[in-house]
This record gives structure tokens, C-alpha cells and sequence, in this order.
């Protein structure tokens, strides 16, 4: 078979199944007229079988102009509001609405509406010419009822081509062309090939972001990195038109999913169509379908990574259920409860419902402030949608298993607060001014925070002393969940265990570039001063001011505040002000707030000695501390010109150009982030999800950062691995063994792909110490690990 013939088999294959199996006709580009990019065939056939009337009426009122008019009021709307909004409202005219599609019905019940879906017209069109100034060409378009949605180009290996040389030619057209203009025709650009998928939403010409639209090489929803798996069926990329693309479910995209996000006060053109990635669909879908299969009354965890784009899966997700029937094609819940303390979450999800339902009513906010009155009132009046705190979890338990005969379903966000400080608060506040006292405090204040519950031990003690309702369902998001997560949302395996009924692992983040590897630059302050040890002196050469304040350190042999402080200091001018233009970031994690205290008046003293005006530090703590005989607040000790800088405000000060080095003891470790965060030094013992979750505030991405920097005074290399292990891939919980001990065998081995350890009999050992099934073979051990190792060392090489 030639080259041509096998890249043309790739796009016949996807053409024969969508024709055959997807629910599409061929199209015909006789009719499309490219000046206007529609296909008025099509709409006109679209129209006589589900408008009749409203078309002849239209007809009769504009006589012979008609499909002038009609072409004139359609692009008018679309200009002022965007294809999205056109298609979900339709036009009016004179007084008759016109549809230019109709999406599926919540219910089957209304046949009129279920056949009027039916009759929407989609087509396929390969090759398709859409210019009228040349002869260019795109390998496939969808049409809706004549209007294009979709464009592919299709690549093929064989050809010598990939998703890049498909992703080159959307950067090369001309934007200026009907089809191509932002929200007024094409809402999604594929690109495929036999391997991967990419998409984008807007063609900005070599400013185009194009986002990986692939399923993971481990599978939908499972443990895995970048890629696709192998599909013995057919392609690697097959499930872009079998799945996603397929009639019924481009339909539900467009109805459901599809939206668009605009800053506040912005015009839609300034704002970017969201369309899922492939995991946000898969699993919304997954928890529908099962939802709808086994009814109300069941538990679901979702471990999705930062970078996931967790809010809008939420916000698609609370969309989903609001409108979901049973088996018996009755509503399945009465209300769905978004239980969350993040205020953009909640701004977030009412902005992208309302793009879909503008339904007076839908959404209600119960905030901490409102009387819990209002929270009753709404569940007892059916609001579909509430939006509350996680303090008023409790009081939903109580209320909805009252309500007899009503199903609830409630979306729990992470449960992580960024304003915590409830430690720190309990315990004493004035200390003598030593060295010894502030060891002491940090140890004090380390078990207390150890044995705090935070939200979710709360959320998981309600729901284990309520049990399980049966008019109740649970979804809960988390990126890092304890084993007590894991038994009360996990689903059960055969072999006793616990696993998230969905995964969008931390290695598939990193690998397609949606968070950064935070410990890819992570060290500690033993490791740095080898290195620095290890090169050879040269008089000549003056050293670097971080470079003497690590010497200093070690050689001193004092761990004392001052001497860290020069080193942070001067690493933070060294490190973190080369990045982002000077923009760049750093925050101090500290073992208690009178640490935090400290270090700012040490941070204050040293840049006013050195004369340095580049480092402007905040600090954040709770309450009031004592020292000595000064008393410390928050709002005292950090201020702006003119007036302090309240708790409420600190974040968003943070992120201005004013000020760029937090330090912080027990807050903004969990639920904080700032994109330009980049640096860390670390001064408090962290072990498990808290130490994934506080490097974890590095690894947001933002436009020109390509890495972060860690340096840590206190931990361990190995014991921050470790604690990362668990939730690299894919936590799960096995009976019968520590609960705490979640380590796994294939975790240890694929360990590998990230971390610097080559040497097997050290790794086997490590695992034999550690792994909660140690055979003691460890010739099996270590002829399991060479493949792994080989592959590491490819990569390096």
C-alpha cells in the first residue's frame, strides 16, 4: 500500500464509521456558500422539518427575501452574541423564533421535543474547500444544520506526519475567513493522528494554544501519563469519533458542556471557549451513566490532579445531575448541593450554568453569613442547584435525610482551606526569645496540626456517624485522599481494596504540561552544600552572596533564623527574581508563628542592612502571638502606604507586583494559588498529603515558567518522595494492612520514571522495608525493575 493510500485509508476509515455507525450524512459542498460559511440546504431542510409553520410564516412576511433576511438577522445575532448563544436561543425576528437546533430532551416524555431532535441534520465533509479566494482545503468538517462546528486534520504516521504538522497548518490559515473566526462559526479544532489528539478553540495563528485531547496511556479514567493506550480494535485515537464525536454525543457538548468564559464586565470576543478536556468529559459522563444505571444512594470519588481543571468538571458535573432522569424517566434528584469554600469556584460555576440554562432560580449561594434558615428554606422550596460551605455540611445531612421520599445529590470540592491557623490558636502565646523555646514550639505546634481535623476528617466523621442514606448521593473531588477518603468514597475491589472510581493522575498533569514536576528541582540544604563543596575553589573567582551564607551556615553549625534568612534571602535574589521578568515568587513555610514572625523582622532587618529594595515580604499566621514582650498580629505586622492589609485582603495583595515573598506558618499551604509562586524554602517538618499539598502551591503554571525551586532546611529528600509516591499515579487503600500505607509495588517501580534512584538493590531494599507485601525475593524484585530502569535510562540519554 502507498503512502498516499494509507493516509487516505486513516480519514476514509473515520468518514465510513461516522457515516455508518455516528449518525452522519455525506455532505455536499454544492450548497455551502463560502462567503457566508453556511450551508442554507441543509438549514432550509432543517427548518421545513421541525419549523414549518414558523418558516412559512417567515416566508410570507418577507416574501421573495427571505433567505437574504434570514441570513442578515442570523449573523447579526452571531456577531452580537456569539454562535454559542445563537444556538442555544435562536434568533426572533418580528415576533417568530427561529431554532437552529434542537438538543436533547431532560425527558422523554415530550415527544414533539424527541422528534425534533432527531431531525437535526449532521453532516461529514471531507476535504473541505471553504475559501473563495483559493483552493485550500481542511481534511474533514461537521456541520450542524448547515453551520460548520467541527474541523479536523487528520495526520498519519506513515506519511511522515503527526498532530504537530496538523497543529502547523491551523497556525498557517487565515483567521479572516468566515469559518475560522472566533464563536461565529467552527467551535473546536481537532487535530489527530495514530497516536494522540489535540484540540483548540480559537486559532490565533502562531499564538494558538492547542490542549492535549487524549485518553492517558493508561486508559480513561486510570492510572497513567500522557498518550493513549493501544486499541487492538482499531486506532489509538478511535474514540475521538466514536465516542466524543458521534452524534448523540456532540449534540450533549453543545448542549451541556460547551461554554464560554469571559472576565468580568468583558465582551465575549475577549473571552475563550471552553470546550472539556477528554477526562473532564469521560468523567462526567461515567458518573451520569452509573448514577442513572444504579440510582441515588451511592458514594463516588473523583482523584483528579491539580491542573485537571477540576472547577469546570464541577461545574459540568452539577449541570449533568440537575437535569438527570431515571429508568422510570423521572427526575433523579431533587436538588444537587455544590458543597465549597472557594469564591471562585462558586462565581465560576454560576457563570458557566447560566451560559447553558437561563432558568430564573436555578442557582442558589448559602454563604456563612446567610442564617441557616435560608439553607432549609432552599431544600425544603427545591431549589435545583445550592451552593454552600463546607460548615454548613452538617445541617444538609440532617435536612435531606428528613425529606422522605426526595434524592440529593452533593458535590464536594476539595476539602482543603487555605485560611486554617485553628492549631496555632490553641496553643500558648508568649515564649521566651531562645533558640530552644522556638524548637520547642515547633514541636508543639506540629503534633497540634498533625492531630487537627481539617475539613474532610470532619466531612468523613459526619457522613460515618449518619451512615449512608439511600435518597443520597456523594461525589467527591480530591487530589490527595486519605485512606479514611478512600473506604467511605472509594469503590470496593474483589481483593478488598479501595480505589477512586475516576483518576487524572499528578503524572499525567505533569506529562501534558498542565502542572510542573516540583520536585524536579527540589533540594535540601545538606544536598546544596555538597554540591557546592564539590567544586573545586578558585581565588580568583568571588563567591556568589548565596553561596557564603550556605557556608556560613554549615560551617557555624548554629540552626539559627538569622543565618537561614541570609540564605533565603540571597537565593531569593539569586533564583527566584531571574524568573518571569523579575515577577517570579517565593513563599517561607514555617514551623510556628512565632517562627513566621521572626523570620519577617530577620527578612526586614538583613535586606535593610544590604540595602536591598527588590525582596518585599508579607507574612501570614492566625491570631495573636507574643514574643518577649511584643505582641504580633497579621494586619500590624504587614501594610501597605497608608493603612495595614487585613487578613481578607493579604491574598490579593500578594498577588500584585507590590509584594513577592509570603512567609506563612499553618496557611496558604492547602487551596492557595498564585501562578507565580516559584520558589519555596522550607522550614517545618512536612510528611504525607500535607507535604504534597504544600510543594504542591509551586506547581501552577503561567506563561513563561518553566520550573520551580525548592530548597528545604528540615526534610529529607527520601521522606518528600515518599510522601509524593501515593498520589503520583494512583492512591489506593488495601484491606487489611496499615491504613496509613498506601505504597504499592507498582507504585515503587514506576517511582522510577520520575526520581534519580538507579541502584536496584538500594531501591529493592527500600521497598522491602517499606512495601506492605515484602516477599524477600529480591531477584524477582530486581529482574522486575530492569525494563523500568532501562527506560529511565533512555530517556536521560
Amino acid at each position: 500500500m502507498s503512502m498516499d493510500l494509507r493516509e487516505k485509508r486513516f480519514e476514509s476509515d473515520i468518514e465510513a464509521w461516522l457515516l455508518e455507525q455516528g449518525g452522519y450524512q455525506p455532505g455536499n459542498q454544492a450548497y455551502y456558500l463560502k462567503d457566508k460559511a453556511l450551508d442554507f440546504s441543509e438549514l432550509l431542510a432543517f427548518f421545513n422539518g421541525t419549523q414549518r409553520k414558523e418558516w412559512e410564516r417567515y416566508q410570507r412576511m418577507y416574501e421573495g427575501k427571505a433567505d437574504h433576511m434570514l441570513y442578515k438577522r442570523f449573523q447579526e445575532q452571531v456577531e452580537e452574541k456569539g454562535l454559542l448563544s445563537v444556538l442555544r436561543n435562536g434568533i426572533k425576528d418580528r415576533g417568530i423564533t427561529l431554532r437552529f437546533v434542537y438538543f436533547a430532551p431532560a425527558s422523554g416524555k415530550n415527544q414533539d421535543l424527541v422528534e425534533k431532535y432527531h431531525k437535526n441534520i449532521l453532516t461529514c465533509h471531507r476535504q473541505f474547500a471553504y475559501s473563495a479566494d483559493n483552493h485550500n482545503t481542511i481534511d474533514m468538517v461537521l456541520s450542524l444544520n448547515g453551520i460548520p462546528i467541527v474541523a479536523l486534520e487528520l495526520k498519519n504516521q506513515f506519511t511522515g506526519q503527526s498532530v504537530e504538522n496538523g497543529k502547523a497548518q491551523y497556525m498557517a490559515r487565515d483567521i479572516r475567513e468566515p469559518i475560522f473566526q472566533f464563536n461565529k462559526r467552527v467551535l473546536v479544532y481537532f487535530t489527530a493522528d495514530l497516536n494522540q489528539v489535540f484540540m483548540t478553540t480559537r486559532l490565533a495563528r502562531e499564538n494558538t494554544r492547542f490542549l492535549p485531547f487524549n485518553q492517558g496511556s493508561g486508559g480513561a479514567g486510570k492510572v497513567g501519563g500522557s498518550g493513549n493506550p493501544p486499541n487492538d480494535q482499531g486506532y489509538a485515537t478511535s474514540y475521538l469519533w466514536e465516542q466524543v464525536l458521534k452524534r448523540d454525543s456532540l449534540l450533549a457538548l453543545l448542549q451541556r458542556y460547551i461554554s464560554l468564559e469571559t472576565e468580568e464586565n468583558q465582551p465575549w470576543r475577549k473571552g475563550k471557549v471552553l470546550f472539556p478536556r477528554f477526562h473532564q468529559w469521560d468523567v462526567v459522563e461515567k458518573l451520569a451513566e452509573d448514577v442513572h444505571r444504579r440510582g441515588a444512594g451511592h458514594n463516588y470519588l473523583i482523584q483528579h490532579s491539580a491542573g485537571s481543571g477540576k472547577s469546570n468538571s464541577i461545574a459540568w458535573l452539577a449541570y449533568r445531575l440537575t437535569s438527570l432522569h431515571d429508568m422510570e424517566d423521572n427526575m433523579m434528584f431533587h436538588s444537587v448541593f455544590v458543597v465549597t469554600d472557594r469564591r471562585v469556584l462558586n462565581r465560576q460555576l454560576q457563570e458557566t450554568i447560566l451560559g447553558f440554562d437561563h432558568q430564573p432560580g436555578l442557582i442558589t449561594t448559602i454563604t456563612d453569613k446567610d442564617p441557616s434558615t435560608d439553607l432549609r428554606d432552599a431544600i425544603l422550596d427545591g431549589k435545583r442547584l445550592i451552593i454552600t460551605t463546607l460548615h454548613r455540611f452538617p445541617l444538609i445531612v440532617d435536612q435531606v435525610g428528613a425529606q422522605k421520599g426526595k434524592r440529593f445529590a452533593v458535590i464536594v470540592d476539595e476539602a482543603h482551606s487555605s485560611q486554617s491557623g485553628t492549631a496555632a490558636r490553641t496553643l500558648r502565646d508568649t515564649l521566651a526569645d531562645t533558640e530552644e523555646a522556638l524548637a520547642e514550639l515547633a514541636q508543639i505546634e506540629g503534633k497540634a496540626e498533625a492531630e487537627l481535623q481539617d475539613p474532610e476528617d470532619k466531612l468523613i466523621q459526619q457522613l460515618l456517624t449518619q451512615g449512608r442514606h439511600s435518597n443520597l448521593s456523594f461525589f467527591g473531588f480530591t487530589a490527595t485522599p486519605k485512606p479514611k477518603t478512600l473506604e467511605t468514597f472509594g469503590v470496593k475491589q474483589e481483593d478488598g481494596s479501595y480505589h477512586a472510581f475516576h483518576t487524572y493522575s499528578m503524572r499525567q498533569a505533569i506529562d501534558e504540561g498542565f502542572i510542573h514536576d516540583v520536585l524536579r528541582n527540589y533540594t535540601t540544604i545538606e544536598n546544596t552544600y555538597a554540591i557546592i563543596k564539590s567544586i573545586p575553589e578558585n581565588p580568583e573567582l568571588l563567591e556568589p552572596p548565596a553561596v557564603k551564607a550556605i557556608k556560613a551556615f554549615q560551617h557555624g553549625h548554629m540552626d539559627t533564623i538569622n543565618k537561614k534568612t541570609a540564605i533565603i534571602v540571597e537565593k531569593f535574589r539569586e533564583v527566584t527574581l531571574s524568573k518571569l521578568n523579575g515577577k517570579a515568587k517565593a513563599m517561607v513555610v514555617t514551623a510556628s508563628r512565632a517562627h513566621a514572625v521572626k523570620y519577617l523582622l530577620a527578612i526586614r532587618q538583613y535586606i535593610a542592612q544590604h540595602g536591598y529594595e527588590d525582596v518585599k515580604p508579607l507574612v501570614a499566621f492566625s491570631g495573636e502571638i507574643t514574643i518577649g514582650t511584643e505582641k504580633y498580629t497579621e494586619p500590624s505586622l504587614n501594610s501597605k502606604p497608608g493603612k495595614p492589609i487585613s487578613e481578607a485582603q493579604l491574598q490579593k495583595e500578594f498577588a500584585s507586583d507590590r509584594y513577592n515573598l509570603l512567609v506563612v506558618a499553618e496557611k496558604y499551604q492547602t487551596g492557595f494559588s498564585e501562578s507565580r509562586l516559584h520558589t519555596m524554602f522550607v522550614d517545618k517538618g512536612l510528611r504525607g498529603v500535607k507535604a504534597v499539598q504544600t510543594l504542591s502551591r509551586l506547581n501552577r503554571v503561567y506563561k513563561g515558567k518553566v520550573d520551580t525551586f525548592v530548597l528545604d532546611f528540615v526534610n529529607t529528600a527520601d521522606s518528600i518522595r515518599d510522601s509524593f509516591l501515593p498520589f503520583y499515579e494512583d492512591t489506593f487503600l488495601k484491606e487489611g494492612i496499615d491504613p496509613n500505607m498506601v505504597y504499592t509495588f507498582k507504585d515503587r517501580i514506576e517511582a522510577l520514571r520520575l526520581f534519580d534512584k538507579t541502584d536496584v538493590d538500594k531501591f529493592c531494599e527500600i521497598y522491602l522495608k517499606k512495601g506492605p507485601q515484602a516477599s524477600g525475593d529480591m531477584g524477582r524484585l530486581s529482574a522486575a525493575l530492569q525494563p523500568v530502569i532501562l527506560r529511565y535510562n533512555e530517556k536521560e540519554t
